[in-house]
């Protein structure tokens, strides 16, 4: 009996002993599993956090790249507009040159035409001056004959050698345009009766030489009387 009981004993005391060991043991392993876990979540979450960082830094240097393209698209928006308004009026300027150069050739061709209208008038008003003068040559030397320019643009004729007693006595009319547009006798000395009829011819023909000579003969007649 002492031996059963002894026995009994040895086995409580052996599984007291191996229960101890064990859950010592386990505790143990356990606790050392803990702390791989712990250290695995640790170093996890320290990789990840890095990683999020870096995700986020990515992510703040993504929105400032899409910021910046942003500035750049709307700076290359607003450099395209400017250039399209320079472009218009780049256009409209050299419309405008297109349009001086035009109106400058035209004033040009306007210019030689009126400078060749000019100096062919100037040439046919020499040409005239010269017979006028040609003529007031020709009558004051065979007939006597002295034309004067006096007011209100009026001519005056005045005729000599008529009187044979007296060459030099003067025979004189004068002569304007009227508002008509028409030769009008204002003045005659001495005094004329056909002077009318003559003037009235002279609208007529248009014959001013054969107006002068007829004068000459009515004056040659007058100085007979």
């Amino acid at each position: 009996e002492d031996e059963i009981t002894l026995f009994e004993r040895d086995m409580k005391e052996f599984w007291i002993q191996f229960k101890i060991s064990y859950s010592t043991e386990q505790i143990n392993q356990t606790s050392a599993l803990r702390d791989l876990c712990k250290e695995t979540i640790e170093a996890l979450s320290e990789k990840w956090s890095k990683k999020l960082k870096e995700e986020d830094l990515m992510i703040e240097k993504i929105q400032e790249y899409n910021n910046e393209i942003l500035q750049q698209s709307k700076c290359i928006a607003e450099k395209e507009e400017q250039l399209t308004e320079i472009k218009s009026k780049l256009n409209e300027e050299e419309e405008q040159q297109k349009n001086l150069s035009d109106s400058i050739q035209e004033l040009k061709e306007e210019l030689t035409k009126r400078m060749e209208i000019k100096s062919s008038k100037k040439e046919a008003a020499k040409e005239k001056e010269e017979r006028v003068s040609k003529i007031k040559t020709l009558f004051k030397e065979r007939l006597g004959l002295e034309m004067r320019r006096i007011h209100d643009e009026q001519l005056q004729f005045i005729f000599r050698h008529i009187d044979h007693k007296d060459p030099d006595k003067p025979y004189m009319f004068t002569l304007s345009i009227n508002e008509q547009g028409d030769y009008e006798v204002t003045s005659c000395t001495p005094p004329l009766d056909c002077i009318a009829e003559l003037q009235l011819k002279l609208r007529e023909t248009n014959n001013f030489s054969a107006f002068v000579a007829n004068i000459r003969k009515a004056f040659t007649a007058l100085s007979y009387k």
